[in-house]
């Protein structure tokens, strides 16, 4: 996983985490990285600090720590939430409708869909909620 600050076009800044590089271009192309406060599809990447640890002989004076841990519990939490889910990666849409319509066997599934196809999702009801982390597919694991 990597974290990228990123800044949008209204100047709002945020942190986002990726499977890779290669990932936050994909979904930046695929028009899936947007802003959390005003939905703009304009995001870049930010200037970020970095993150450089202290000597094994002293202790972090920073609020990072308590933070590392929050987003270390979450991930874990989320990975244990998914044990036993499907990866369906971009046919997330498709099955979760076709699950709901009775066409197909309901199972615990995971995967990507775009803001347009999850928002259309909502409005006809299918039960879906977006995940805290993102997922790395299965075998796109560095």
């Amino acid at each position: 996983m990597i974290v990228f600050d990123l800044r949008c076009d209204g100047g709002h800044v945020f942190e986002s985490w990726f499977g890779s590089s290669a990932d936050y271009a994909d979904q930046k192309e695929r028009g899936l990285v947007r802003c959390p406060m005003c939905d703009s599809a304009s995001v870049e990447k930010a200037v970020m600090a970095p993150n450089v640890a202290a000597k094994g002989n002293q202790r972090a004076t920073t609020g990072a720590d308590p933070m590392k841990a929050a987003l270390a519990a979450l991930a874990k939490a989320q990975e244990k939430a998914l044990e036993g889910s499907e990866w369906v990666g971009s046919r997330f849409a498709d099955r979760a409708r076709a699950m709901h319509l009775g066409e197909e066997a309901t199972a615990p599934i995971h995967g990507q869909a775009t803001p347009q196809e999850a928002r259309a999702l909502v409005e006809e009801g299918v039960p879906v909620a977006p995940l805290p982390l993102p997922v790395v597919p299965p075998g796109a694991r560095n």
